[in-house]
Order: structure tokens, then C-alpha cells, then sequence
């Protein structure tokens, strides 16, 4: 069951797939499309789940899951993952690759792999309080506090 990302409750769990690249107006317009046939499909174990999609910077996809409704099951992970491997082939971008880094400097977002990063914030090429994009958060709570967040306040901090 398909709900706007921010009707979804505090307590909703979250998964964040950066991408590697900004994503143009018709990539955005086709995953919102191919996203809101999924998220009014997506079941588990026969039970319409809660869920919502959002699109920060229109680089990240965010989807979010009301799991006081109904919880994920292995099965409707695995058909979630299946749907953001095929929007990594269909538009030629990476959203799964978790050795990756995306930062932000002035306007600026910056992707580069995770080696590259710890190297950058060694020889202080980047400030310690340099915004990232805390991918592992869990829930919604922490995706509006703990998303964006100076690396020293993120486990990105071990690099400084």
C-alpha cells in the first residue's frame, strides 16, 4: 500500500540506496513511476505492506516501511532489492554498491569509493566536519536527525 513518504510514522524503517550520479528529470519521473506500481504491490506473506518512497537531491532513493502495519518478511526484502537491481540496469547507475562514500562540500555532492575518502580525510583534504549521508540509519527518526551529519559525527569519523 502505497502512502506519501512523510505520512509514514517515526518508527517506519528505512533503506537508503545512494547513486553515483545526480539522476535526470526522466529517470526521476520513471522511478516514481515503476516505485509506485512496486510499493502498491509489495506484500508480505499475502499482507499489504505500508510504504513510501522518497527522492532527496534526487540522487538518493529512501523507501520507507510502517512496519506496525506489517513487518518485512526475507521474501519482500529480497523483491525490494530485485526492484533497485533493476533500476541500476535499466538507467545505468549504482545504487547497491555500500563501498562508496557520498559527501557534501558547498552545493556540491560528491560519490567517490570509500578507499578514496579515508585517503582524502588522512592527507586533510577533507575537514573533519565535512556533511555525509549516514546510509545505515534505521528508521525514519534517525533518517530526519542522523542522515546528514558532520563525518564526526558518523561512523565516518574513524577516518579523521
Amino acid at each position: 500500500m502505497l502512502v506519501p513518504f512523510d505520512q509514514l510514522p517515526e518508527n517506519s524503517r528505512v533503506w537508503v540506496y545512494q547513486s553515483n550520479r545526480a539522476l535526470t528529470v526522466d529517470e526521476l519521473d520513471f522511478i516514481k513511476n515503476t516505485a509506485n506500481i512496486f510499493l502498491k504491490q509489495w506484500t508480505a506473506h499475502g499482507s499489504d505492506l505500508q510504504a513510501g518512497l522518497a527522492i532527496p537531491y534526487d540522487r538518493f532513493l529512501v523507501i520507507g516501511l510502517n512496519e506496525s502495519v506489517h513487518a518485512a518478511s526475507g521474501c519482500s526484502i529480497d523483491a525490494s532489492v530485485r526492484f533497485i537491481q533493476d533500476l541500476e540496469i535499466k538507467l545505468d547507475i549504482v545504487l547497491l554498491d555500500k563501498m562508496n562514500v557520498t559527501y557534501r562540500t558547498k552545493n556540491n555532492i560528491e560519490y567517490i569509493p570509500l578507499k578514496d575518502f579515508r585517503k582524502k580525510a588522512q592527507k586533510k583534504e577533507l575537514n573533519p566536519d565535512v556533511i555525509v549521508f549516514n546510509n545505515l540509519v534505521l528508521d525514519k527518526r534517525e533518517y530526519e536527525s542522523l542522515w546528514e551529519v558532520p563525518a564526526t559525527s558518523s561512523w565516518h569519523a574513524r577516518y579523521f
